[in-house]
């Protein structure tokens, strides 16, 4: 039997994370970096993944600038990481489209918010995801240790209290529950698919504390049982979890990560 480092070793594994360069995307590349992975780490904006990149250490880390809207380019990148780091074990869609993505029609009073915003969103929360998994199948397959994660969120679950924005201008796009709670479901549809091969789970972050107005951190942590929002660091625990195997029998599931904000 494996001792517990054992299980949670990713030596000798290459993790690709999209949105790498974001606040939680950044978290997990921590977390896989401790663990001794390979680290491919993709986003629109090089600068900011250069960035993230001088914060790991004792890991070989390999930076890609991708437009996840741009199908061209999400199918090419997983044989760009395996070619360049000798395989692809562990695929983290990370990135996405999100309350405070300045777009046109996107982050406005519902009847405001544009059919072409929905969109977008969708080809970066949902259609990427698929394509990139579809694309890194035969890497992930190769051991028989792939592990697929998807980053939703607890508006994929549950609906907004909109009780907590009333005095602010914070938005919660439909779009944007209604893509994640999409890329929920298509993580059970590919758990059932590719197994035994491949694992495949999502994470769902609850809120995450960013310096929001005082009135809605006051409210959200009233309703949490936690009684706190998350920070970056909530997330790396579970990620590693899912990347190793510490998780070799869990897939299909939807881990939430919201202090226990579902629970009510």
């Amino acid at each position: 039997m494996r001792t517990i480092s054992e299980l949670m070793s990713l030596s000798g594994r290459t993790a690709l994370i999209t949105g790498a360069a974001g606040h939680i995307g950044a978290a997990i590349a921590e977390a896989l970096a401790e663990a001794g992975a390979t680290l491919a780490l993709a986003d629109r904006r090089l600068g900011a993944l250069e960035a993230c990149a001088e914060r790991l250490h004792g890991t070989s880390v390999n930076l890609f600038e991708v437009d996840l809207s741009d199908e061209a380019s999400v199918r090419a990148l997983p044989d760009q990481v395996a070619n360049c780091c000798a395989g692809l074990d562990i695929l983290v869609n990370c990135a996405a489209f999100v309350g405070t993505t300045e777009l046109a029609g996107w982050a406005v009073p519902f009847e405001r918010q544009q059919s072409a915003a929905w969109r977008a969103a969708y080809e970066v929360n949902v259609t990427a995801a698929f394509e990139l998994v579809q694309q890194s199948l035969p890497y992930l397959k190769r051991t028989g240790k792939g592990s697929v994660i998807n980053v939703s969120s607890l508006y994929g679950v549950v609906g907004p209290d909109w009780r907590l924005y009333e005095g602010t201008t914070m938005a919660n796009p439909a779009g944007y529950a209604a893509s994640k709670g999409a890329l929920a479901q298509l993580t059970n549809w590919l758990a059932t698919t590719l197994a035994p091969e491949v694992r495949v789970n999502t994470m769902s972050p609850g809120g995450v504390w960013r310096d929001q107005p005082a009135c809605f951190v006051e409210r959200y942590e009233r309703r949490t049982p936690l009684a706190r929002m998350a920070t970056e660091e909530d997330f790396k625990g579970v990620a590693l979890f899912l990347a190793s195997d510490m998780s070799s029998y869990v897939t299909g599931q939807n881990i939430v990560v919201d202090g226990g904000w579902c629970a009510w």
